[in-house]
């Protein structure tokens, strides 16, 4: 039995090849949802855009200090492990429930005889960051070496993996399950509605901002510097800067009492909406690493508000431009990016990871 844990919405985004490919082989699977950001209820709309089972398991944990949390989830998660006893336990990514689903399932002796820990499979193994300071990289470390089954995106990711001294019998490049979702859903979100039209836009005269990061948002001097960057690009360009807004975010603006000019400001979006918004930016600039991503398969030029980035591929194909958070490096790189031709290779595969990993937990 194969379980799946999850807690934010990038990770249930990013599980739902995976989930569809359980189905789509017959495999007896569970889904525990920890509530890492949101609660089940608010998180529903993505279950049921993207047709997918509702959890089996809630454990409503919501935001709290990095300690705290990652205890609350292992917590949660032993208790059903112990009960439902699986044989694989998936995680994906760089989260709080990354690190605490697998500190929780390697110490959780109830496989066979009850001798055996349970195994542990990483979605999206090796990506590095190389900066220490982001708890994201620590997550994301630390899971890579307690998994047994390490499921790299590309060869660099598995050359970070080997790099670190990591059992090149663990690791297998599958390709980012983050393809095989867009491939997915974008026909489905363009039949579902027309957010473009909805919203008032032109295809391909907008830029697109997404701002969520700690650093970035909780420092009020380097977020003032980041938005008096993106004004500077709105101004030079005449393109308005359509900004679905993280709660984190729009809580310190508030906080901070910031000013937005040239800004269209909107709530939060599904991910079918979301994918549709992407898909017909002029550029997107962004402190996710998710978007990254998303917008390099799509062909939307990027502009990374960071110093670093755990998706170096984006960088080396010519999608993105890792700009730092200065305001006058981020118009410069936007500048560049906005002539950039839209010619490069989408390196995340062929979208058919989710597929590949479960063939490899489960060979026929």
């Amino acid at each position: 039995m194969l379980a799946i844990i999850l807690g934010t919405r990038p990770e249930i985004i990013k599980m739902s090849p995976i989930i569809r490919s359980c189905e789509r082989h017959g495999l007896e699977f569970f889904v525990i949802h920890t509530g890492q950001h949101y609660s089940y209820e608010m998180d529903r709309i993505f279950f049921e855009e993207l047709g997918l089972p509702i959890p089996n398991f809630n454990l409503d944990v919501g935001s709290k200090s990095h300690a705290e949390q990652s205890g609350l989830i292992m917590i949660g998660i032993e208790k059903i492990l112990q009960k439902e006893k699986p044989d694989v336990v998936l995680v994906q990514g760089d989260t709080n429930t990354v690190l605490a689903g697998t500190l929780a399932a390697s110490k959780c002796y109830v496989r066979g005889n009850r001798s055996l820990p349970v195994e542990v499979g990483h979605v999206e193994a090796g990506l590095r960051s190389f900066d220490r300071t982001m708890p994201e990289e620590v997550n994301r470390v630390v899971a890579d070496h307690l998994s047994d089954y390490l499921f790299a995106p590309t060869d660099i990711a598995k050359k970070n993996l080997l790099d670190e001294g990591i059992s090149k019998q663990k690791i297998s490049v599958t390709g980012n399950t983050i393809v095989d979702a867009v491939i997915e859903n974008l026909t489905l979100s363009r039949d579902r509605s027309d957010v473009i039209l909805e919203l008032g836009l032109v295809p391909d005269g907008y830029l697109l901002v997404t701002l969520h990061r700690q650093e970035n948002v909780d420092n009020k001097k380097r977020f003032k510097g980041i938005l008096e960057g993106l004004v500077r690009i709105h101004e030079s360009s005449g393109l308005p800067l359509v900004f679905p807004i993280h709660p984190r975010t729009e809580k310190m603006i508030k906080s901070f009492a910031l000013k937005l000019k040239g800004f269209q400001m909107i709530k939060p979006m599904g991910f079918l909406e979301f994918i549709q918004l992407e898909s017909n930016a002029r550029l997107a600039l962004t402190d996710s690493g998710g978007v990254q991503e998303e917008a390099c398969i799509l062909k939307v030029p990027c502009v990374t508000i960071r110093h670093s980035t755990e998706r170096p591929e984006t960088v080396d194909v010519g999608a993105n431009i890792i700009a730092g958070v200065d305001p006058q490096f981020i118009v410069n790189a936007a500048e560049i990016m906005l002539d950039r031709p839209r010619s490069w290779k989408n390196p995340f595969g062929d979208g058919k990871a989710g597929d590949r990993i479960i063939n490899i937990l489960n060979p026929k």
